[in-house]
C-alpha cells in the first residue's frame, strides 16, 4: 500500500523517522505478515503501510488513541478540535488545565475518545513531544508555548481507514508475537537501553528494566528459530551488543541525531540495527 498523506499522529521519544532510509534499505525484499510490539508512533508501519500487520504497544493510553481514530475518527476530531478552538488567554495554564483533566481520566479509567483527543493534545504541546509519567502513572511534562493545530483532520482519517485493516493489540511484547511464523517480519523498536544504569525513561509507569531487555533478547532468539525476519532497534551499547553481539546476529551501527536532550549539544548518538538475515 501507498498513501502519502499518512504520518504519526503523535511525536515519540525514540521514533524512527530519521532511520526511515536505512530500515527500509535493510528489510527483507518479502515477507509475509508483519508484526510492530513496540509501535509508538507508528513511524515505521505507517511508512510501509503493510496490508497484514500487527501493531501493539504496552501504553494504553497511546493504543486508545489508536483505537480511536480507528473506530471513531470523527467523535476524535470533533473533541481536539474544540480544545484547539478554545480561546486561550494564558496557554500555559491552559495546558495544564487539559493535562489535569487528562491524568484525572487516567486515574479514572476513561478510555474513550476524549482521552485520545487530550493525549494527542499534550502530546503536542509539552516538551519535545516526550511522553514521560511518574511514578503514579501520571502524564508530567510541561508545556512547550506552542499554539498550533494538534492535527491534520485529512491525515487522521487516512490514518483511520488504514488502521481498520490491520490488528491493534496493548499489552506485552512477547504475547504481541505469540502467532509470528516463517517468513513474517517482526520489527522490534523497543524503549532504549540505558546509557547508564541511572538513565532509564519512564514511558509508562510499568517502566522496561535491563530484566526485559534480556526477556526481549531471548524472544529475538526464539523468533529467529521460528524462520522470522526480525530487525531491532536500539542504543549502541555495551547491554546491547552483550544481548546480540555473539550471535551472528548483523548489527549496523548508525549515527542519529538525539531530539529529547535539553542540552542541544548532546543531541548526537549512535543506535544500532540488529537483523538476523
Amino acid at each position: 500500500m501507498s498513501n502519502s498523506n499518512i504520518a504519526p499522529f503523535v511525536k515519540w521519544a525514540g521514533g524512527k523517522r530519521q532511520l526511515l532510509p536505512q530500515i527500509k534499505e535493510k528489510m527483507p525484499e518479502k515477507y509475509n505478515h508483519y508484526y510492530e510490539p513496540f509501535v509508538g508512533g507508528g513511524a515505521v508501519v505507517f511508512e510501509l503501510l503493510p496490508a497484514n500487520a500487527l501493531i501493539n504497544d504496552i501504553n494504553k493510553a497511546l493504543i486508545n488513541a489508536y483505537k480511536q481514530i480507528r473506530y471513531a475518527p470523527e467523535a476524535f476530531l470533533k473533541v481536539i478540535h474544540k480544545f484547539d478552538s478554545e480561546i486561550w488567554e494564558d496557554g500555559k495554564q491552559y495546558y495544564y488545565s487539559l493535562r489535569e483533566h487528562y491524568n484525572d481520566k487516567l486515574m479514572k479509567a476513561e478510555y474513550d475518545a476524549e482521552l485520545a483527543a487530550l493525549f494527542v493534545f499534550i502530546n503536542k504541546h509539552c516538551f519535545n513531544g516526550l511522553y514521560r509519567v511518574n511514578g503514579k502513572g501520571l502524564f508530567n511534562v510541561p508545556y512547550n508555548n506552542s499554539r498550533r493545530p494538534s492535527v491534520d483532520e485529512n491525515v487522521i482519517l487516512d490514518i483511520s481507514a488504514y488502521l481498520q485493516k490491520i490488528t491493534i493489540l496493548e499489552g506485552d511484547f512477547e504475547i504481541a508475537c505469540t502467532d509470528a511464523k516463517k517468513g513474517d517480519f517482526v520489527f522490534i523498536d523497543s524503549p532504549y537501553a540505558p546509557l547508564n544504569p541511572s538513565s532509564f525513561e519512564s514511558y509508562t509507569k510499568e517502566g522496561f528494566d535491563i530484566e526485559s531487555h534480556r526477556r526481549l533478547a531471548r524472544l529475538y532468539d526464539e523468533l529467529t528459530a521460528r524462520g522470522c525476519y526480525c530487525m531491532l532497534t536500539n542504543h549502541n551499547t555495551d547491554l546491547i551488543n552483550e544481548l546480540y553481539g555473539k550471535k551472528g546476529y548483523t548489527i549496523d551501527v548508525i549515527d542519529v541525531k538525539r531530539l529529547i536532550n535539553s542540552n542541544g549539544s548532546k543531541r548526537v548518538g549512535k543506535e544500532v540495527i540488529i537483523c538476523n538475515y
